[in-house]
C-alpha cells in the first residue's frame, strides 16, 4: 500500500512536470511567432524607405544663378529635380562671389541653368563653373527673349545685350520655363511628358497672374514709378508704365542728380520711392523726405516668383493711386 501510494505521488509529479514543459514550449513558440510577425510588419516600411531614398537619388541635380529661377525649375521638374541656387538671399548677382564649397558642389551637378542675360555674376564666374564640371550641360534660360537695350551696369559700362533683369516679366518667365522644360527632357527623356504637363500647368498660373495684373491697371493711365535700382524695365514695359531710376549709371546720384529727381517726383506727383533689400536706401530716403513721401522695399530676387510679382504689382498700383 505504501509502495502504491508512492507510485501515485510520483505519477502526479511527472504529469505536473510534463504539463509545465508543454506550456513553456507553447509560450516560446508564440514569442517566435510574434517576432516573425513584427519582422513581416516592419519589412514593407523598410522597403518603402529604401524606395523613397532611391527615388530621391535619381533626381536631376540642377544649379541656377538666382532665386527667382528656383520656382520656375521646380514647377517644371517637381519631384524629379533637386535645385540649388548659387547667389543666396540678401546678395546681389551684380557683385556676389562664389565660395569654394559652392564650386565643389557644382562638380557633382547634372545641369546648370544660367540666366544668360548678362548678369555680372555669370560673366565673372562662368569659366570657373565650366572648369569644375566640363561635361555638365549649361542651359541659357533667356534664349528667345527680346532684350531691352540701353542698360548701364554698376561700373558705368553699357551692356550690348541690354537690360539683364529679364525674369521680371511674366511673359519672359514663360519662355524661361520652356527652356527649362527642354533641358530637363534631354536629361531624362522618359519623363518628357511629365515635364511638359508641369510646364503647361505653370504657364497657366503665369497667364492667370498676367491677366489679373492687366485688369488691375485697366483704369489707370500714365502711371510713373520711381525705383532706386533700374530692375523693373520689363515689368513696366509689359503694363504700359514709366519707370524712373535713382541710380545714375549704376552709381549713387550726385547732388545735382538728386535735385533733378526731386523736381521730377514733385512734378509727376510721385509719393513713393521703391528700393530693394540688396541696395542702399540712402538716396531713396533723401528723395522721399524732400517730397513728403515714403520708401517701400520690393525684391527683384524673391524666391517665390508668382507671389512676389503679384505683390509688386499691388505695390505699384497703390503708389500710382497716390500720384
Amino acid at each position: 500500500m505504501k509502495i502504491m501510494g508512492i507510485n501515485k505521488i510520483l505519477t502526479a509529479i511527472l504529469i505536473v512536470c510534463l504539463s509545465a514543459c508543454i506550456l513553456s514550449a507553447g509560450c516560446t513558440g508564440n514569442t517566435n511567432g510574434n517576432e516573425q510577425t513584427q519582422q513581416q510588419t516592419l519589412q514593407p516600411t523598410q522597403q518603402q524607405t529604401q524606395t523613397d531614398t532611391a527615388a530621391a537619388d535619381e533626381r536631376i541635380t540642377v544649379a541656377a544663378s538666382i532665386l527667382p529661377q528656383k520656382e520656375i525649375i521646380e514647377s517644371v521638374g517637381k519631384d524629379k529635380v533637386k535645385v540649388s541656387v548659387l547667389v543666396p538671399p540678401g546678395f546681389s548677382p551684380h557683385t556676389y562671389e562664389l565660395t569654394s564649397g559652392q564650386l565643389r558642389s557644382i562638380a557633382d551637378t547634372d545641369l546648370f541653368v544660367s540666366m544668360g542675360s548678362g548678369i555680372e555674376f555669370e560673366l565673372a564666374w562662368m569659366d570657373k563653373i565650366k572648369g569644375v564640371n566640363p561635361n555638365m550641360p549649361i542651359v541659357n534660360a533667356s534664349e528667345g527673349i527680346a532684350f531691352i537695350d540701353g542698360y548701364t551696369e554698376e561700373d558705368g559700362t553699357h551692356v550690348s545685350g541690354g537690360d539683364p533683369h529679364v525674369w521680371l516679366s511674366i511673359a519672359n518667365a514663360k519662355i524661361m520655363a520652356e527652356n527649362v522644360c527642354k533641358a530637363l527632357a534631354k536629361e531624362s527623356p522618359k519623363d518628357e511628358e511629365y515635364f511638359r504637363a508641369n510646364l503647361e500647368e505653370y504657364k497657366a498660373k503665369l497667364d492667370a497672374l498676367d491677366g489679373e495684373i492687366r485688369e488691375s491697371f485697366t483704369d489707370m493711365k500714365d502711371v510713373t514709378i520711381m525705383t532706386y535700382h533700374p530692375a523693373w524695365s520689363y515689368f513696366v514695359r509689359d503694363y504700359g508704365m514709366e519707370c524712373i531710376s535713382v541710380e545714375n549709371n549704376g552709381k549713387e546720384p550726385s547732388p545735382s542728380d538728386l535735385a533733378a529727381l526731386i523736381d521730377t517726383a514733385k512734378a509727376k506727383g510721385i509719393k513713393v520711392i521703391f528700393a530693394s533689400p540688396e541696395y542702399s536706401t540712402k538716396s531713396a530716403y533723401t528723395i522721399a523726405d524732400a517730397i513728403g513721401g515714403s520708401v517701400v522695399l520690393i525684391d527683384p530676387l524673391s524666391e517665390n516668383y508668382i507671389d512676389n510679382m503679384k505683390s509688386v504689382a499691388e505695390a505699384f498700383k497703390s503708389a500710382a493711386a497716390q500720384n
